[in-house]
């Protein structure tokens, strides 16, 4: 019977969104049409682990509190909320006016308020051993067990906390912490994940899987801009090309009002070399380039308990900093992405993110005079007696590590490059296997301490993601005072010392703070920019 109400309403979208014609329907609905280029693996936010799930699932749901495009932490279903003097307790006081979609499992169908135990649910579903949620890393070292979660009326939330944590509130707008009702997951089990009932914008409509998914306007919606309900958008459209070839045709055929991610195919047809649109396709659509909370780098595997590092030339300092030194990353930037970046000549805390300082935080600018003196330094005068080092990349960056693979051969240090698909890349860095390593870092919430959390030597593998096996005892004494500062500023002069640490030991490379690129068709206004690249479609219009 599903099956065949399934194909019913198939065949009515079809009608809606083909037969009718697009532009006619347009005129009636406001449709904002996009691609991903993958299918979703989920709709259930305790599996919102990549980007296109972490932009579907923020359109249906939400969250006690919510980011705007400063990375501020906002009030979102929790109004108000207080935090206990040592940072341990947090009240959150709840909306009375948040409801969760229409759904059958309801009584009469129709979607009840948001309460307190929503979330108590929600919170230890993500720690639940058998929901295996890949979201548990956000409170499996902050909270106990369920108790720490409290419902202490309808309307009122609390969390007790194992210990101080002051991005708590920033970590807390992650998609994994949305509500879900509780009768609704557990009606539906797994296939919850392709029914997926929240309280956001959007209200879930269909999903054929490698095809098209459909929201719809949630009329319900509670949140409201400058007196005027959200959305404005009356649906969303979502298909699945994976060739981005294709799919750039589309949004060209303004058959997609979106598209994202200029890729090396077609990168030269669309940008300059200096990063501007090319005249071809001037004033045809918006191009919008901003910070994205990306650093790509190279690491280092520094603890030589390990043999692959004992014995490789870049446990030497001087070798590592030549490294770092001769590297021209305005020019791998320019030619290799057409600006798209900015050179890493700070730390590994990328621009955009609050506290990142690059008069305070001194990087590496490229210098290969002073690369080839640290080389001589070493022992190596011109790369002489230096054994030939192996890059480990992902397949899909082979062209940039061919570019390092240059400079670093121009100062007589030979590389080999060893190109394998990403996950296996991650396997081999997850257990120390790799020597020199391609590694991209890609911010999870607003705050400076996911990033420094890298080189914290509790998170060493294979319990966390320390790589590159840093040890240093005063970063870590530096990294576990910041828990207990509530004072962004004072935290901020924290992060920047243990920032500067990492780039004087030379355990890694940061080439470039990454950009987000997105281009939008000319009748689309309201798209909020921010530094986490999270789609947010509430505010979008559609003329």
């Amino acid at each position: 019977m599903r099956r065949i109400i399934a194909h019913i309403f198939y065949g009515l979208l079809f009608f809606i969104f083909a037969a009718c014609g697009r532009k006619a329907d347009d005129q009636e609905k406001k449709v904002f049409h996009m691609n991903l280029d993958q299918n979703l693996t989920s709709l259930d936010p305790a599996f919102a682990r990549n980007q296109n799930a972490l932009w579907m699932v923020n359109q249906v749901f939400n969250g006690l509190v919510q980011i705007d495009s400063n990375l501020n932490t906002l009030p979102c279903i929790a109004k108000s909320w207080e935090i206990s003097e040592d940072g341990l307790d947090y009240v959150f006081h709840l909306r009375n006016d948040v409801y969760f979609h229409d759904d059958p499992i309801f009584p009469s169908g129709k979607g009840r308020k948001v309460v307190a135990n929503d979330f108590v649910f929600s919170f230890y579903r993500l720690i639940d051993p058998k929901v295996a949620s890949s979201g548990s890393w956000i409170f499996s070292d902050k909270v106990k067990d369920q108790h720490n979660f409290i419902a202490v009326n309808d309307s009122t939330f609390q969390i007790k906390l194992n210990k101080p944590f002051p991005p708590f509130l920033s970590l807390l707008t992650v998609q994994y912490a949305s509500v879900v009702p509780k009768e609704v997951v557990e009606h539906y089990g797994k296939d919850f994940r392709s029914h997926p009932i929240g309280t956001g914008p959007f209200k879930f409509k269909y999903w054929k899987e490698d095809e098209v998914l459909v929201f719809l306007k949630n009329e319900k919606y509670w949140e409201k801009e400058n007196g005027q309900q959200l959305p404005y958008l009356d649906a969303v459209k979502v298909t699945f090309i994976s060739d981005k070839q294709s799919a750039f045709m589309n949004f060209l055929k303004k058959d997609l009002d979106f598209f994202d991610k200029v890729d090396g195919s077609y990168r030269d047809d669309i940008l300059t070399k200096s990063g501007k649109m090319t005249n071809k396709y001037k004033g045809d659509f918006q191009l919008i380039k901003s910070p994205y909370l990306c650093t790509e780098y190279l690491g280092f595997l520094v603890d030589t308990s390990k043999i692959i590092a004992k014995n490789s030339p870049v446990k030497y300092l001087k070798v590592r900093q030549a490294i770092n030194y001769a590297i021209d990353k305005p020019k791998l930037i320019k030619y290799l992405r057409n600006s798209i970046g900015i050179p890493a000549t700070a730390g590994f805390v990328p621009e955009g993110m609050p506290g990142f300082d690059s008069t305070v935080v001194k990087g590496y600018h490229y210098d290969p005079d002073k690369a080839a003196r640290l080389l001589a330094e070493t022992g190596f005068p011109n790369g002489k007696g230096m054994p030939q080092i192996t890059l480990s990349t992902s397949t899909t960056y082979k062209d940039l590590m061919e570019f390092i693979q240059g400079e670093l051969n121009a100062i007589g240090i030979k590389v080999k490059i060893d190109a394998s698909p990403n996950a296996s890349l991650r396997d081999m860095m997850s257990k120390n296997a790799v020597n020199f390593f391609r590694g991209s870092w890609i911010a999870d919430y607003g705050d400076a301490e996911n990033y420094l959390a890298v080189f914290y030597s509790k998170n060493k593998v294979p319990n966390g993601p320390n790589y590159t096996g840093y040890y240093n005892k005063t970063y870590d004494r530096l990294f576990e005072s910041s828990y207990y500062e509530k004072d962004p500023q004072k935290r901020y002069k924290l992060y920047q010392k243990m920032d500067s640490m990492v780039m004087t030991y030379a355990n890694i490379v940061p080439i470039y703070y990454d950009q987000s690129v997105i281009m939008l068709q000319n009748n689309i206004s309201g798209y909020p920019l921010n530094p986490l690249n999270l789609m947010i479609l509430k505010h979008v219009k559609k003329q």
